[in-house]
Order: C-alpha cells, then sequence, then structure tokens
C-alpha cells in the first residue's frame, strides 16, 4: 500500500514543481550566504535535482510531469521583463540607433563564431545548428532549433549554460575593460546571456535590467531572422 501511495506521488505533477521550487530556494539560500556569482542558483538548483534524481532512482518522466508546468511560465515570465524598460523607456529614445546595432552586431556575432568553431572542431552539422541559438530566450531558442534542424534537447542545454555563464563573467568582464556605462551594461547582458543575464542585470541596478530586458527581445528576433541566412550562405 505505502508503495502505492509513493508512486502515486512522485508520478504527481506536485512531486515535480516541490522539488523544483525546493531545489531553488536552497540554491538562492546558498548564494546569498556565500556571495560568490560562480555558485548561481539555478546552476545549483539544477545539480540538487539530479542528485534527488539519481540517489532516489525517480525516473525523469516522473518529474517532468510537474517539471514541464514550470517551464509553461517561461514565455509570460519573458514578457513580464518590459515593466522595467517602460519604466526607463526614455533612454531607448535618446540611445536608440547605437542600441539597436550593437544588438545586431552581438547577435552576428553570436552566430558567426559558433558556425566558425563548430567548423574549426569538426562538429557535425546537427551540432552547429542546435548551438546557433543558444543567447535567446528558451521559446525562441527551441523553435529556431527545430527550423534550422537542429536537436532542441542540445538547444535547452546549451541556452542555460550560456546565460549561467554570462550571468557568472558578465561583471568580471565590466570591471576588467572598466564598462562603467549603464546602458551598455544591460544591452551586453542581455544580448550574450538572455533571461538570466537579465536577472542578473537587475541585480546591478534598474537601468542595466531595463536595457537587458529590451536586448532580449530584439537579440531573440534578429538572431530568428539572420540565423537561416547565416546557414544558407554560410553553412
Amino acid at each position: 500500500m505505502k508503495e502505492v501511495i509513493m508512486n502515486y506521488l512522485v508520478d504527481s505533477p506536485v512531486f515535480g514543481v516541490t522539488l523544483t521550487m525546493l531545489a531553488l530556494e536552497v540554491g538562492i539560500y546558498i548564494n546569498r550566504k556565500t556571495g560568490l556569482s560562480v555558485l548561481n542558483p539555478l546552476m545549483l538548483a539544477i545539480l540538487i535535482i539530479i542528485g534527488c534524481l539519481q540517489v532516489t532512482g525517480i525516473s525523469y518522466e516522473s518529474y517532468s510531469s510537474g517539471g514541464n508546468l514550470i517551464s509553461f511560465f517561461l514565455a509570460p515570465t519573458t514578457v513580464v521583463l518590459a515593466v522595467p524598460l517602460y519604466k526607463k523607456f526614455h533612454l531607448l529614445k535618446a540611445n536608440g540607433l547605437p542600441i539597436v546595432l550593437g544588438i545586431v552586431a552581438g547577435s552576428a556575432i553570436n552566430i558567426g563564431l559558433i558556425m566558425f568553431l563548430a567548423n574549426r572542431f569538426g562538429l557535425e552539422q546537427i551540432m552547429e545548428r542546435s548551438l546557433i541559438p543558444k543567447s535567446i530566450t528558451t521559446p525562441m531558442g527551441i523553435s529556431l532549433s527545430n527550423q534550422l534542424g537542429g536537436m532542441p534537447q542540445v538547444t535547452v542545454a546549451a541556452i542555460m549554460i550560456t546565460g549561467i555563464t554570462g550571468a557568472i563573467i558578465g561583471p568580471l568582464v565590466f570591471k576588467l575593460i572598466k564598462v562603467e556605462d549603464e546602458v551598455a551594461k544591460g544591452i551586453a547582458m542581455g544580448t550574450s546571456a538572455h533571461a538570466l543575464g537579465t536577472v542578473k542585470a537587475m541585480e546591478m541596478g534598474e537601468t542595466e535590467g531595463a536595457m537587458s530586458s529590451l536586448a532580449i527581445g530584439l537579440t531573440g528576433l534578429f538572431t530568428v531572422i539572420i540565423a537561416p541566412i547565416f546557414v544558407r550562405f554560410f553553412g
């Protein structure tokens, strides 16, 4: 009887949601206590969830029945990021051309660098096309990966690694090369590290967060437009 009840609880969507929320809370707690940016809460949550599933022997399929419910809110959450941009809209009007040019250049460099390195290291075409959407949000990245003929699973992993890495090393890079402009910091974080970079940018300041929110949307738009062109002519 206990085994039946346990199986019912594990297969319930509530299990996946609860485990995810608890793992993230633990990750946030550790990050705040240590103050180390390398201990990113999302990365810690992923490791905790993997560890729990490995130790208990619970299948990923059982977990994902609830985990997928959280994934459903990715797109609405991304839209909410437009709120801080509205508050700083005057900065967009004052710096419109440099912002757009910077995001376009960043998007093109992201794609070009992936294609160059994939060719340099002899990656298969399907892997190259799976990595191209690494710097845009997950919903758009999955859609673009399917369009290009990539593997969405690899794309999701690449997007998460890109976001975590950008959130960790972004502030360090700004200090190293002495970038002080708040608008430039925000655009750089959003263009290179999508939503996770934007979360970090919001911690840096309201202006950085607003500009990063803008960069997420425009980077996704430009990447979706120019990625097929790059693949057609340079793939």
